[in-house]
């Protein structure tokens, strides 16, 4: 029992952070809270899902999900993506910055 509810949370955090939803925008014009709320919208669907099969198990996923420890989590992994993705920008910015300037000779 102990292990099986290991494994929900496990796999609860991992799709609730770290698939990426594919579009047809550039890396370049993407938003930051577009990409910070793709986890929570897989989140959303694969509640949905469970749901539909399992209302005992949906349940015990909404409550495992609301409790201190896994929100602790969240909150500290989405403030990581968003320091990431800041640095991702900076970095992009100086990639344009260098193509321009040495490659294109802007």
């Amino acid at each position: 029992m102990l292990q099986s509810r290991a494994l929900v949370i496990a796999l609860i955090l991992l799709l609730s952070t770290t698939l990426p939803e594919v579009q047809s925008k550039s890396i370049f014009e993407k938003d930051r809270r577009e990409l910070l709320a793709i986890p929570e919208t897989i989140a959303s669907y694969f509640y949905e899902a469970v749901n539909k099969v399992s209302p005992k198990v949906s349940q015990f996923l909404l409550d495992t999900v609301q409790s201190p420890t896994v929100i602790a989590a969240r909150q500290r992994i989405a403030k990581e993506a968003t320091k990431i993705s800041i640095m991702f920008e900076q970095l992009i910015e100086k990639i344009k910055n260098v193509w321009y300037t040495r490659v294109l000779g802007y």
